[in-house]
């Protein structure tokens, strides 16, 4: 009678596979483990609910400049200081030349084929990195491996985007970098390294199934199951690894480590001459691949992949096992720089934004990234 009732898929529901129940299992502890660390890990909350105990500061900021965009005087030569909504291109002309990728510019106005031009015209060979030209926390980052995977990014994606030689550097660091616009010198306050969101396989395990075990994959499980679909049942072999998302931003699942001990005045100066290049880049964060550390402070073998400007978070905050009081004193103090900064360049000449023309970017931005963040989450990677 069983194995009649087994055997008849009107009643397969009731006999589900080991593997199903396996999942299903594993589906349940994951939720309780998901449940508890982000209970007991205050970074991985959301971070309206981190930021609510220091709104009131931000708004005594405000409230002394007599303007809620106060923050776009920082950076004079960036669109809204920086804060949200700025261009690449418009960054990287911000530094000097060869300390960035080299990058071409494509909109999904040209036509493949334009595209595939551009790309041969400038001496482009695959594999190379794309990304949107106003993007944030690697929505939309890929590598591009072949001709077939550049099709399919260029059809999906609705917004100017960045063609840019891969940097195979195997280091990737932030640095958190302020200048007080009349000194010669500024300060790092925060050196970090970047390491990638990964599993490792024991050779039994399904990608799926190492991915529900990961502390870290427990808050975007959706998003790994829509990128990596056509893996999930792939079983990796023991000790290889399986890189989840190409991009090291904190916020797709990356990890950081302090490097407070390897601060010094040979890392200062290569900053600070970057600082200098322009003379309007005060305050922000560098994200950088290089060889090694080493070379870094030598300003030799790196590359400088993002400048986030005065809507930068300071990293350092996460990676130190400061308690959530802690992390808020070291926010509120970089508050006190950036208003510090922008007051000084205010009293130069350098006008805040009115609140009109701040309250329409700020809306034509937030557009702009829900929908880059629902394009990434539904667009594998290859």
């Amino acid at each position: 009678m069983e194995s009649a009732l087994k055997n008849n898929p009107r009643f397969s529901w009731l006999f589900p596979s080991r593997s199903v129940s396996a999942d299903r299992s594993l589906s349940s502890f994951a939720g309780i483990t998901r449940f508890w660390f982000r209970l007991t890990h205050w970074e991985t909350w959301d971070w309206r609910v981190k930021y609510v105990f220091i709104a009131p500061a931000w708004c005594w900021f405000c409230l002394r400049a007599r303007s809620p965009w106060f923050f776009t005087a920082s950076n004079p030569s960036l669109t809204f200081g920086g804060f949200d909504g700025e261009s690449k291109k418009e960054m990287y002309g911000q530094l000097p030349p060869g300390t960035y990728p080299r990058s071409i510019y494509a909109s999904p106005q040209m036509s493949l084929l334009e595209v595939e031009q551009l790309i041969s015209r400038h001496e482009f060979e695959f594999p190379f990195a794309v990304k949107p030209n106003v993007g944030k926390m690697g929505f939309m980052f890929r590598r591009i491996n072949t001709e077939a995977e550049l099709k399919g990014y260029h059809a999906r994606i609705n917004c100017d985007y960045i063609i840019q030689e891969l940097v195979n550097h195997p280091v990737e660091v932030s640095v958190f970098y302020y200048r007080i616009p009349d000194e010669q010198k500024g300060s790092i306050t925060g050196f970090i390294r970047k390491e990638f969101l990964q599993v490792t396989g024991d050779g039994k395990s399904t990608l799926w199934q190492l991915m529900l075990k990961h502390p870290r994959t427990q808050f975007r499980l959706d998003e790994m199951r829509a990128k990596h679909k056509d893996k999930l049942d792939h079983i990796l072999p023991e000790g290889d690894n399986f890189c989840l998302s190409p991009a090291l931003n904190l916020s797709r699942g990356g990890k950081l480590v302090s490097l407070e001990k390897e601060k010094d005045e040979r890392l200062l100066k290569v900053f600070d001459d970057l600082s200098h290049f322009t003379g309007n880049l005060y305050y922000g964060r560098y994200d950088i691949r290089c060889r090694s550390i080493e070379d870094l402070k030598q300003g030799r073998n790196y590359s400088i992949l993002e400048y986030n400007g005065s809507g930068a978070e300071p990293h350092h905050v996460y990676d130190n096992g400061h308690n959530l009081w802690q992390a808020c004193r070291i926010l509120v103090a970089h508050w006190q720089v950036l208003f510090r900064i922008s007051e000084f360049n205010r009293k130069k000449g350098v006008q805040y934004w009115d609140f009109k023309r701040g309250r329409q970017f700020l809306h034509q931005t937030a557009r702009h990234l829900k929908k880059l963040r629902e394009l990434d989450a539904e667009t594998p990677i290859t």
